[in-house]
């Protein structure tokens, strides 16, 4: 039977993993992708609202988003919470729809994304290790208790802590792709 403890954990770190895999969608690697701009939140009648809610967001060609909203009046506070998002695209207006331009990316700016890639990381793996000492903790006021013997204490923090390790795999891989990705000409 598995322990609570270590599938609270595990579900944790999975969160973790999820959540940084979400923050590194919405880094430019110099092709377009609607995950760059589909969680900017834009003012709505004013409610922010994600842009994905407000409109149609494509990909028709490899440097273009278009976004087509379903309001029209909604183009210009789309325009400038795309602006405000300081994601290095300025989009263009037609009236109908919204084209967003993905300029190609320079060296300098190359590198600054992979250090911001980095530091999603780095949040990420602090965010296992604060899950593993919370188990850690719990296991140890449960055998302080009389919940759990000194030797499923043993084999509790064991298997936290090779979850923690292959969490902490997944999101040292995760950013190594897309460090590759952001640094590929």
């Amino acid at each position: 039977m598995a322990n609570p403890i270590l599938e609270t954990a595990k579900s944790k770190m999975d969160g973790a993993l999820a959540s940084l895999s979400n923050q590194l969608d919405g880094v430019r690697t110099g092709k377009a992708s609607p995950a760059l701009v589909e969680n900017i939140t834009a003012l709505y009648y004013g409610a922010p609202t994600r842009i994905r809610e407000l409109g149609n967001i494509a990909t028709p060609e490899p440097r273009l988003i278009t976004i087509t909203p379903y309001d029209p009046s909604v183009i210009n506070e789309v325009c400038k919470a795309i602006l405000a998002a300081n994601i290095g695209v300025t989009p263009v207006s037609d009236g109908r729809k919204i084209r967003v331009p993905i300029p190609e990316l320079s060296e300098e700016r190359r590198k600054e994304l992979a250090k911001v890639t980095g530091r999603m990381a780095e949040e990420a793996r602090v965010a296992v290790r604060n899950v593993r000492r919370e188990a850690n903790d719990e296991a140890k006021k449960q055998q302080k208790d009389g919940a759990l013997t000194e030797d499923d204490l043993d084999r509790l923090l064991k298997d936290v802590q090779a979850a923690t390790d292959a969490a902490i795999g997944k999101i040292d891989a995760a950013a190594k792709a897309k460090e590759a990705e952001v640094m590929a000409v």
